[in-house]
């Protein structure tokens, strides 16, 4: 399993990240720390609640006589199935027909109990991630992806002010352009994980933000498809982070991010400018340091001016200074790998696509990629 922190982001679970797990690989990177109190979290969660409870649902506003009866449950599963929707009609928040209609021939899914348990084999370095994640064909194909929806991602770049390169990097990380969604219907999945317990209260929260989904956009749940922990469509969005984030970005009254890309790209605009994205401002860079640098400097959450980061001796990759910048604009130093690793001073935009995927590795990537997507269309 891919072991950089929060499983399931926010946002949602790669796909990519999926497939590397599924061979049984992971990748060992410092846990980042939390963000000290009143930083936004990385999208939004339900408030926890004991397990076995579901997540912000209060006292029923109704009396149990006044709730319909569900199908005698035969089996474990259905027992908690059962319970979720006699919960959810206490709540009064759906009608028992929508419910019946929604939770019917719920199936368990026994491959997303196995990958939620995945331990991890070896581990990979951040070279060794960026040559996975970064590779020439991702490179080649991000670049005519870029120019074959050249007006589609200026459109959401001129609304919500984050690159085309940006959204573009992060829809081919995420799902290669599109091409691996995931194929599990995510009403079940998240059923499942919620049933089988470890993570109880999140997932009967996003299974709720899932029914909120399917009757406020008139969606078929067949036809919302995802990974292993409920992430969906081509922005592998959580249905908590759907239900924030995601925006109409054609015109067509629907937010539609499995099939229609001004709304993919726009949703996912939409979530970096939302988490503070900073217009016209880079992601960060790579860089070299001098021999016996401060080893103490490295991973701190201080930030400092490209000046004083030049005053310190660090260079670009090639040895060449760093471009000048104002006084104001400050970053942080990372080196995933340790000391002898690539190095990279880390902008506040940096920050922001780890609210994305709170990784160093996943955010490098992304900025790594944006970079060579854009020099290639050009």
């Amino acid at each position: 399993m891919i072991t950089y922190p929060a499983i399931i982001r926010t946002t949602g679970l790669s796909l990519m990240m999926a497939s590397v797990m599924a061979v049984g690989l992971a990748v060992a990177e410092p846990p980042i720390a939390p963000k000290p109190p009143g930083t936004k979290p990385e999208a939004p969660v339900a408030e926890a609640a004991p397990d076995g409870e579901l997540a912000a649902i209060p006292t029923p506003k109704v009396k149990p006589d006044d709730i319909p009866p569900a199908a005698a449950p035969s089996g474990p599963y259905e027992r908690w199935a059962a319970d979720f929707r006699s919960r959810l009609l206490a709540k009064g928040e759906f009608s028992a027909e929508f419910l019946d209609e929604q939770l019917a021939d719920l199936k368990l899914i026994q491959r997303a109990i196995e990958l939620d348990r995945r331990q991890p084999e070896r581990t990979l370095t951040h070279a060794e991630y960026l040559t996975r994640v970064v590779s020439q064909t991702r490179t080649n194909q991000g670049i005519d992806r870029f120019k074959r929806y050249r007006e589609d991602l200026r459109a959401a770049e001129e609304k919500f002010g984050v690159p085309a390169e940006i959204v573009t990097a992060l829809w081919g990380i995420e799902t290669s352009y599109g091409a691996i969604t995931g194929g599990f219907v995510v009403r079940d999945a998240l059923a499942t994980l919620a049933f089988e317990g470890r993570r109880r209260s999140f997932f009967e929260a996003e299974l709720v933000n899932l029914l909120k989904i399917i009757e406020q956009e008139d969606r078929d749940y067949r036809e919302m498809l995802g990974s292993w922990a409920g992430a969906m469509g081509q922005s592998q969005f959580m249905p908590s982070s759907f239900l924030a984030y995601a925006v109409d970005g054609d015109g067509d009254g629907k937010r539609d991010i499995w099939g229609t890309q001004r709304d993919v790209f726009a949703s996912a605009a939409n979530y970096l400018k939302q988490s503070g994205w900073r217009e016209g401002e880079r992601w960060g860079r790579a860089v070299s340091l001098p021999s016996g640098f401060d080893r103490s400097l490295v991973g701190s959450d201080t930030r400092r001016s490209i000046n004083a980061w030049r005053d310190l001796g660090v260079t670009l990759r090639d040895g060449s200074e760093l471009p000048p910048a104002l006084e104001n604009f400050t970053a942080r130093l990372i080196q995933p790998d340790g000391a002898g690793g690539p190095a990279f001073l880390a902008y506040r935009n940096f920050d922001v696509i780890l609210r994305w995927n709170r990784s160093n590795y996943f955010a490098t990537a992304v900025g790594i990629l944006s970079d060579r997507i854009l020099i290639g269309a050009e």
